[in-house]
């Protein structure tokens, strides 16, 4: 019997002839499930390998066999290293410039401006540009106030670790922010209205906090100290 999905009606023939048949079969294996569930075209190459790994025999003295080990581990040595040279380092690459940015090469907006465009876009329900607009807009605004400092490279996470040190009550909220933006921005996850309302709020209490910069503890020291004297 044809796949329920391919059958488009009750009056559908379900004696496909020869063409019909193999079309249906077709369809069938490229299915998404059936895709998924396929080994990589690298895990058929390490299968193959090892297949072929297993299959040699060595058959010689043992000072020869020894030889032949050797060689044999230096050859498996070899593949892995190339393996990791073509694969493993551009992959990581990638993750490294996926991860580098919080800004555009060419967003040259102001906080003001990213937060306009976040409401403007939670207004129409486009809450993925949303998250990323406010949280950006936060970023430029703490790095606009010299609390923060932001070239480029810095990390979503690298921005949270340093307003963390500014804002030391809001860490969890940060750190959960600099999530959101992660998965939405480099994850392809769907921003949602509780994001945006999440970060809404972090950036207002933020807005209303004295950031604790670096020597702020010493010149107090120092103040007080001064007005005892």
């Amino acid at each position: 019997m044809a796949p329920a999905h391919l059958v488009k009606s009750e009056e559908t023939p379900l004696t496909p002839d020869r063409e019909e048949a193999r079309e249906w079969v077709l369809g069938e294996l490229s299915r998404r499930e059936y895709q998924e569930s396929k080994p990589s075209w690298f895990d058929q190459l390490a299968a193959d390998f090892w297949d072929w790994l297993t299959s040699l025999e060595i058959t010689a003295t043992d000072g020869q066999q020894g030889i032949g080990l050797l060689l044999l581990t230096l050859a498996v040595a070899a593949v892995i290293v190339t393996a990791f040279i073509v694969f493993g380092r551009p992959a990581l690459a990638r993750r490294t410039r996926i991860s580098a940015t919080i800004f555009g090469d060419d967003d040259a907006r102001t906080a003001a401006q990213m937060r306009s465009a976040a409401q403007s876009a939670a207004a129409q329900g486009r809450w993925s540009d949303a998250v990323l607009d406010l949280f950006r807009a936060m970023a430029r605004d703490l790095a606009h106030r010299a609390v923060v400092t932001i070239a480029p490279g810095t990390t979503a996470q690298a921005f949270s670790a340093r307003a963390s040190s500014a804002f030391p009550a809001s860490t969890t909220d940060l750190a959960k922010a600099a999530e959101i933006f992660d998965s939405v921005r480099y994850l392809d996850h769907e921003g949602t209205r509780e994001q945006y309302d999440a970060l809404l709020r972090l950036d207002q209490e933020i807005q209303k906090q004295k950031p604790l910069l670096p020597g702020h503890d010493r010149m107090t020291a120092g103040a007080e100290s001064g007005g005892r004297s």
